[in-house]
């Protein structure tokens, strides 16, 4: 499978057990734009750390306090690769019934979250999201345990999945 790759076609090599029921799911994967967000955001932090921490204090007390530079640096490359890691995680697959969503790397968590369980779905985007152009899904049920969000969709992408749940919410609670 491809990195950046939108459609994660079945379990295979993405560790993921098969689900109960025999149907094979569809796993949807996050664009790469969320993860080059979060990248950014962690340079930025950091960067201001550095500042805060190491090249301000070294300018007023000396080169003893240059070396606290590296700690931020450190921290830096760790939170690299541990984004790239959370972020390849992150996956949702929409079955007959219910939408499932999988993310986590050392707990990894699966969400089912059944069609005509769904009371709310919004999509939703602040600035920074707005400017690499993504979306978030987010779905309200009728237990608060189980509300569920889907970070870093394209916006066309979140809008569909949007009007497709909000379809199928309504046509399975149409019973209740």
């Amino acid at each position: 499978m491809e990195t950046g790759s939108p459609h994660d076609t079945g379990t295979a090599g993405t560790g993921r057990p098969a689900v109960p029921g025999g149907e094979e799911p569809v796993w949807f994967a996050l664009p790469p734009g969320l993860l080059r967000m979060r990248r950014l955001l962690l340079v930025v932090w950091l960067g201001l750390l550095t500042l805060a921490t190491a090249l301000v204090p070294g300018l007023l007390a000396g080169p003893v306090w240059a070396a606290f530079a590296l700690l931020p640096l450190a921290l830096l490359i760790w939170g690299w690769v541990l984004l790239e890691r959370n972020w390849r995680s992150w996956r949702y697959a929409e079955r007959a019934d219910d939408l499932l969503i999988s993310r986590g790397v050392l707990w990894r968590q699966e969400t089912v979250v059944p069609y005509g369980r769904m009371q709310l779905v919004e999509v939703t985007s602040g600035p920074v999201e707005r400017h690499f152009g993504l979306s978030s899904v987010q779905l309200h049920t009728a237990a608060a345990a189980t509300d569920a969000t889907i970070p870093g969709l394209d916006p066309a992408e979140a809008e569909r999945l949007r009007d497709r749940l909000t379809e199928l919410g309504e046509a399975r609670s149409a019973g209740l």
